[in-house]
Formats: C-alpha cells, sequence, structure tokens
C-alpha cells in the first residue's frame, strides 16, 4: 500500500471507537476520524477524503444499515468499502449487510488479528 489509507469509525459507544482506532494503529493505519451516528458519518463522508468505512450497526438516528445505504446510492461515496461491526451475530444481518454492499462484517468483541485478516480479505478483492 503506497498511499495511507482514510478510515472512517463509526459507533455511538466511544470507547468502542477508541479500541477501533487503536487496533488500526497497532495494524499501521494511522489516518482515522469519528463520527457517533450514520447522520454524522454521512456528513464527514460528503465533506471529507475517505477510503474505507467501519460502521456499527445498532446507532440512534441512523444505524449503520441505513448509513450503508446512503453511502451505496451516492454517486460520489459509493465506491467506499463499508465493514460493518456489530455485537449480534444474527444470520439475517449478516446477509442484509452483504446484500446492501457491506465489504465485510465483525462480530464484536474482535481482536487485532481478525480485524487484520478481514481488512487484507477487503483489500485483495478491491485491489488496494
Amino acid at each position: 500500500m503506497s498511499t495511507p489509507l482514510k478510515f472512517l469509525i463509526v459507533d455511538d459507544f466511544s470507547t468502542m471507537r477508541r479500541i477501533v482506532r487503536n487496533l488500526f494503529k497497532e495494524i499501521g493505519h494511522t489516518d482515522a476520524d469519528e463520527a457517533e451516528d450514520g447522520a454524522i458519518a454521512l456528513t464527514k463522508l460528503r465533506n471529507g477524503a475517505f477510503n474505507f468505512v467501519v460502521s456499527d450497526i445498532n446507532m440512534p438516528n441512523m444505524n449503520g444499515f441505513e448509513l450503508l445505504a446512503e453511502i451505496k446510492k451516492d454517486e460520489k461515496l459509493k465506491h467506499l468499502p463499508v465493514l460493518m461491526v456489530t455485537a449480534e451475530a444474527r444470520k439475517e444481518d449478516i446477509v442484509l449487510a452483504a446484500q446492501s454492499g457491506a465489504a465485510g462484517y465483525i462480530v464484536k468483541p474482535f481482536t487485532k488479528a481478525t480485524l487484520e485478516d478481514k481488512l487484507a480479505n477487503i483489500f485483495k478483492k478491491l485491489g488496494i
């Protein structure tokens, strides 16, 4: 990876955002911003230059699935890979995430290795 990627971490729980951000740093991705819900994330995405979104599913105002739908219907954002993160491993959520265009899905709590593997698979698929 020649150019550093810029990540947007979306979660209504600040501790979770900090954990994910620290895991990214450990992996070597230091450029990350945060948003506490999908609505704030969408504004940041439309006003900034991000390469990757990591989003919780259950959030107030605009949940992860609503955010994913908005990203996928926006011409300027639809190319962005979105990794969905949730505390619930419900099969219907995993299926919905895949059908909605999510690049991947991780269940909390997850390790650095899990995140690294998931990112590597997504980057490989996208040719990043």
